[in-house]
């Protein structure tokens, strides 16, 4: 009776997915089509945060202050004067994060490699590491 070694008809058929990796998929699918159903409108909101946020608030004859949900609403507000409502403006820095991610979409992720230095002096830096080297090895 042999023992070990490549057995015919063992393991996983060449070719089909596991339950999980099927769900995964399917999962995926599911964000895929919803994410690009409302592509515009969040492309939008990332270009907005990369450039940076606004928020404008405007006080009612109570003294509570209401956010300005509506870009009309705003244009109405700045072409009447808003200098005759107590109104408040906050803002929020631009995110280089959404700036780096809207290019890296656009244009490709670029890629991360390591440069390598050459230098004059390549064999005193050699040296040196391996001084390094046997020095950990103690």
């Amino acid at each position: 009776m042999a023992r070990g070694g490549k057995r015919p008809g063992a393991g996983h058929p060449r070719g089909k997915k596991h339950q999980n990796t099927l769900e995964k998929l399917s999962a995926r699918s599911i964000i895929r089509e919803r994410v690009t159903a409302a592509l515009e409108p969040l492309l939008q909101a990332q270009i907005v945060h990369s450039l940076g946020i606004g928020h404008l608030y405007t006080r009612d004859k109570h003294g509570k202050f209401t956010k300005i949900e509506s870009q009309t609403v705003v244009d109405h507000l700045l072409a009447t004067g808003i200098h005759e409502k107590d109104y408040w403006i906050f803002t929020k820095d631009p995110s280089v994060h959404a700036f780096s991610e809207l290019l890296s979409h656009a244009f490709g992720k670029p890629k991360e490699t390591l440069d390598v230095i050459h230098s004059a002096n390549e064999e005193q830096l050699l040296a040196i590491l391996n001084a390094w080297k046997d020095a950990q090895r103690l």
